[in-house]
């Protein structure tokens, strides 16, 4: 049976987080990740750089080097309230800014306030964007069937209670679990308004550094599931066709097979 449920060298499991705003704790966050190996993307409020609280203009080219920028609008509205065009100068502009700060290309973004309406779900993908993140927390580990509205697991206040989930259903349901992924998501500044520093301090040491789990960024995890749902297979399944850019895994049996980008092989 040949079944998608690894990740990149076969890895069976994989955590991303996603931060929103831009303010100026997301250094000390940035810094806990790095320590620990954990990766992750953080939507970014252009309009607001370099205002007090948040990050400097030029700390996005540096900052978030082992991350991904990614969008948030320039203005944190509610996206919903405004006409189509509006939504769409809010998105380009941000996309704008973020990508001559950064010198990468910025493809996703996070829903202000995590409101949305089919309207700006389009207006979105007009913008050129690939993936867009909400706030409602499923407590689950499954891959999002729409990029556009990809609930995360949880929030970072729940963190250590997914951590607590997962490890039960690792020692309780294995088999079901190939192929999990972990999004957990929240805004630096609530470490600080919090106290509670220790938390994702706590949360990276548990996750971070296994050898069985891919730390990746939301646009990473958009761009290897959209490769491995690619793959084309012969009418037997005998053979798979990587049509990508990307290394793609899969399961044959029990076994983890590396298809490389181009390549027809044989399972």
């Amino acid at each position: 049976m040949i079944k998608f449920d690894v990740y990149p060298d076969g890895k069976p499991y994989a955590l991303t987080m996603s931060y929103d705003d831009g303010r100026v704790f997301d250094r000390d966050l940035v810094g806990i990740f790095d320590r620990y190996g954990v990766r992750g993307s953080f939507h970014l409020n252009s309009g607001k750089l370099s205002t007090p609280g948040y990050i400097t203009r030029e700390e996005v080219g540096t900052l978030y080097r082992n991350h991904e920028v990614s969008c948030h609008t320039e203005n944190h509205p509610f996206l919903e309230r405004l006409p189509r065009e509006e939504v769409i100068r809010e998105i380009s502009r941000d996309k704008d800014t973020l990508e001559k700060l950064s010198g990468g290309i910025v493809r996703g973004m996070s829903y202000p306030f995590g409101t949305h309406s089919p309207s700006v779900v389009e207006a979105l993908t007009l913008s050129g964007m690939e993936y867009s993140r909400t706030t409602r927390a499923t407590m689950g580990f499954d891959r999002p069937e729409n990029f556009m509205l990809w609930d995360p697991s949880c929030h970072h206040r729940d963190c250590l209670a997914l951590i607590d989930k997962f490890e039960e259903s690792e020692r309780t349901r294995a088999y079901a679990l190939a192929g999990a992924l972990l999004y957990v998501w929240g805004h630096s500044y609530e470490f600080d308004n919090n106290k509670n520093w220790d938390l994702i301090e706590t949360f990276c040491q548990r996750i971070g550094g296994r050898p069985d789990f891919w730390y990746a960024t939301n646009i990473e995890i958009v761009d290897y599931l959209e490769a491995q749902r690619a793959l084309r297979f012969s009418k037997d399944l005998t053979r798979v066709f990587n049509p990508s850019a990307v290394p793609v895994w899969i399961r044959k049996d029990s076994d983890p097979v590396m298809i490389a980008p181009g390549e027809t092989r044989a399972l």
